[in-house]
């Protein structure tokens, strides 16, 4: 069975063998012989700098934002903060650190166990988040180039894969 032609961007004809996601080439130069995977890293990783470029006004990058929405419902611990945002403990112990300096954050000893910190979000950080958080350049950041259908669909999508995909990711298994 002879597969049909497909288009690339530039108009030339891409071998319609890697079309297919399941034979992608995952070296090619052209995005459209790449697996689906690659694609969406892709266009992650582009969204991302542009977010953390937006972000950047408030001296917060895409780790910090989150936390600071987490804390728009109420002081956390650590421990939580970590689990919401699916890091380690480590990585929220920096990234707090982080908010701390800015002004955006405060820590504290919890008062019930001495070994918990308690974050809490300051005036500052509430209004720097709550700015940053605004509606219309995050979806402008996200969804250039893209018509109102397609924005749609992509939520649609997007929401799909949030529901059905692990929050982290599974350790290898051994196959040996």
């Amino acid at each position: 069975m002879e597969r049909p032609a497909v288009r690339r961007a530039d108009g030339s004809d891409a071998d319609p063998t890697f079309a297919d996601p399941t034979s992608a080439d995952p070296a090619s130069a052209d995005p459209t012989e790449w697996p689906t995977g690659r694609i969406l890293f892709a266009v992650a990783r582009r969204i991302e700098r542009s977010w953390n470029a937006h972000l950047a006004q408030w001296d917060l990058n895409h780790a910090g934002f989150p936390v600071l929405m987490h804390l728009l419902g109420g002081p956390r611990s650590q421990r939580e903060l970590a689990a919401d945002s699916g890091v380690t403990e480590q990585t929220m112990s920096r990234i707090v650190a982080r908010l701390e300096r800015s002004g955006y954050v405060t820590r504290t000893g919890d008062p019930e166990d001495r070994r918990r910190r308690v974050v809490a979000i300051t005036d500052a950080g509430r209004a720097a988040g709550l700015t940053a958080a605004r509606r219309r350049p995050a979806e402008d950041l996200a969804t250039r180039g893209l018509d109102d259908d397609q924005v749609a669909a992509l939520r649609e999508l997007l929401l799909t894969m949030l529901e059905t995909l692990p929050t982290a990711p599974r350790a290898p298994r051994d196959e040996g």
